[in-house]
């Protein structure tokens, strides 16, 4: 039998059922931290069922604190959206050249956003686009006029969730190295926002848990007080 290291020996005392408060939990963590520069995720079960589409779970959110992450954006602009697109910090405008770009494979992106107008184009990326998540949608506002917000809300901390088959959301937070007032701060712009999208179809308690860890460390349970109109 392998033996355990001594972080997983201290990782193995933590008790599983114990729940946490955002602070406790943030605490916890750090005495817990790997040597570099973990991502913290929330973990959100709900009471759902995305197969129905009365039940998806899907939506944008702003994270006060940011994101740490350097989010690469490609948009689909011509003309004066094009040039106010780059100016915001787009990683990368185009049009018909940028849809042949990406149908050869080049897809390094972590948001594509379009204008109106450019949705002829974009519309023949949807085997494409579409399984990574990556397609331009104007209930999640990339696709928009406003091209130029859009970038900087990408840049900016805003960041995409969406419930997986089984019910569940995950999304980072930002990273251990955040003041804990930026990671509570974005803990709670996410939950509530996750909550606020409650579906009509969904039946019964909807949030049924909440964890947080970090890329490394454990996985800690939340209490559902910590967690608004859960």
């Amino acid at each position: 039998m392998a033996t355990l290291t001594k972080k997983q020996k201290t990782l193995a005392e933590l008790d599983s059922e114990k729940l946490y408060t955002v602070d406790e939990a943030l605490a916890t963590l750090r005495e817990h931290k790997a040597k570099f520069d973990e991502t913290v995720e929330v973990a959100m079960n709900l009471g759902v069922d995305p197969r129905h589409a009365d039940q998806m779970v899907r939506g944008m959110v702003s994270l006060p604190g940011g994101t740490g992450k350097d989010v690469k954006v490609a948009v689909f602009a011509r003309g004066d959206n094009a040039e106010k697109a780059l100016a915001a910090g787009a990683d990368k405008v185009g049009a018909e050249d940028l849809m042949e770009d990406m149908q050869n494979g080049n897809l390094d992106y972590d948001r594509v956003i379009a204008t109106p107008d450019m949705m002829g184009v974009v519309g023949r990326l949807g085997k494409v686009l579409g399984p990574k998540g990556l397609m331009p949608n104007p209930k999640l506002g990339t696709v928009t006029p406003n091209v130029e917000q859009a970038v900087k809300d990408a840049k900016g901390g805003q960041v995409e969730f969406r419930v997986e088959k089984q019910g569940i959301i995950h999304s980072g937070i930002g990273k251990l190295s955040f003041k804990d007032e930026d990671l509570k701060k974005n803990f709670e712009a996410l939950t509530q926002a996750i909550v606020k999208a409650k579906p009509s179809g969904a039946k019964g308690k909807y949030v049924r848990k909440v964890s947080v860890t970090s890329t490394m460390g454990p996985g800690l349970k939340i209490d559902l007080s910590e967690v608004e109109g859960a």
